[in-house]
C-alpha cells in the first residue's frame, strides 16, 4: 500500500499545473519512463526529509531511477523550463487582472555542505558543471552559498548558487540577469519596478547598474559609507535615496529563504555536483509557485 505523507506530494491541483509542462513519457531511446508524478514525489520526498537516496522508501520504486530522471531534467534544463513557466502563468494572471507589483528582494543564504558532497571530479560530468561545483572552505568547513530574488508574495523568482566564501555583491548582477519571467508576445519581462537589498548590495556599482536599467533602488547605506561621505564634504555628493518604509518589505526574501530551509535536502547540502543542487532549488521553485 501507497504512504503518502501530507505536504511531502504533490496536491492534485499542483499536479494540474506542472504535468502539461513535462517533457513526453516516450524519451527517444528505450521503453516509457515510469510515472512522472511518482517519480517527481520520490525527488520531493528525498530532499523535504533529507534522507539518503538509498533509503528512499520502497513505494518509489528504484532511488537510481528517481536519481537518473533528476540528473537527465538538471543537465537538459528541464527542471528550469518548468520553473520558468510557471513564473510566467503567474505573471500573466496577476497582470490580466491588474494585480502586477513586481517588488523584488535580493539575499542569500549560506548552508552547510556534508562530507557527502565533497569528492566530485574537478572536471563536472555534466555540461556547465563548474570545477568547484559550488564548494568552498571556511572555518566552519564546506559550504555553498544560495544567492536569490524573491517576489512580494515570498516566491522565488531566480537562484544563483557559489562557495559559501563568495561575496554578496559580485553575484548580485548574475542574479539579476536571471530574473526573466517570459510573456505571450514580446520580450520577456527582466525590470522589476523596486530592488530591495540589505547593506551587503551598498555600492557605487550596483546603484549604478539599477539606475541604468530605470529600477529603483532601496538598500541602506553602511555607516562607514556614510562617515566616508561627510569626511570627504562636497566631494562625497549627495546621500543616496532610501525609502525607509519600503525597505520594511525586505523581509519577503527572508522568509521565502525560511520556505526553502523547509527541504532538509536543501538546508544541508549532500549533492557532489551544483547541477544537481540547483536543480533542486528549482524544483522547490515549482512546488512553491504551482501551490499558489
Amino acid at each position: 500500500m501507497r504512504v503518502v505523507r501530507r505536504g511531502v506530494s504533490l496536491s492534485n491541483a499542483q499536479w494540474a499545473r506542472i504535468e502539461p509542462l513535462l517533457p513526453d513519457r516516450t524519451p527517444r531511446r528505450g521503453g516509457r519512463w515510469r510515472d512522472h508524478r511518482q517519480v517527481i514525489d520520490a525527488i520531493v520526498f528525498k530532499y523535504r526529509t533529507g534522507i539518503p537516496w538509498t533509503d528512499l522508501p520502497e513505494h518509489f520504486g528504484s532511488w537510481k531511477g528517481v536519481h537518473n530522471r533528476l540528473r537527465k531534467w538538471a543537465a537538459d534544463g528541464t527542471w528550469k523550463s518548468v520553473f520558468t513557466a510557471l513564473l510566467a502563468q503567474a505573471d500573466a494572471q496577476a497582470d490580466a487582472e491588474g494585480d502586477l507589483d513586481w517588488v523584488v528582494a535580493v539575499d542569500s543564504t549560506v548552508v552547510r555542505a556534508h562530507q557527502h558532497a565533497a569528492g566530485a571530479r574537478k572536471k563536472g560530468a555534466l555540461a556547465g558543471e563548474p570545477d568547484h561545483h559550488a564548494l568552498g572552505r571556511s572555518r566552519g568547513g564546506l559550504t555553498t552559498k544560495i544567492h536569490l530574488a524573491a517576489d512580494s508574495r515570498c516566491r522565488p523568482l531566480a537562484f544563483v548558487i557559489t562557495p559559501g566564501q563568495a561575496g554578496d555583491a559580485p553575484a548580485f548582477p548574475e542574479v539579476m540577469a536571471k530574473v526573466r519571467v517570459p510573456r505571450p508576445v514580446g520580450r520577456p519581462r527582466t525590470t522589476p519596478h523596486v530592488v530591495l537589498a540589505d547593506k551587503a548590495y551598498s555600492s557605487r556599482a550596483i546603484r549604478t547598474y539599477l539606475r541604468r536599467r530605470g529600477i529603483r533602488a532601496v538598500i541602506p547605506q553602511p555607516i562607514d559609507q556614510t562617515a566616508n561621505r561627510k569626511r570627504l564634504g562636497r566631494r562625497g555628493g549627495r546621500p543616496p535615496a532610501f525609502e525607509r518604509e519600503a525597505y520594511k518589505q525586505r523581509n519577503t526574501v527572508e522568509r521565502c529563504i525560511n520556505k526553502i530551509k523547509q527541504w532538509r535536502g536543501l538546508a544541508t547540502r549532500y549533492d557532489k555536483t551544483a547541477t544537481i543542487y540547483l536543480a533542486a532549488l528549482h524544483l522547490t521553485g515549482i512546488f512553491i509557485w504551482s501551490a499558489r
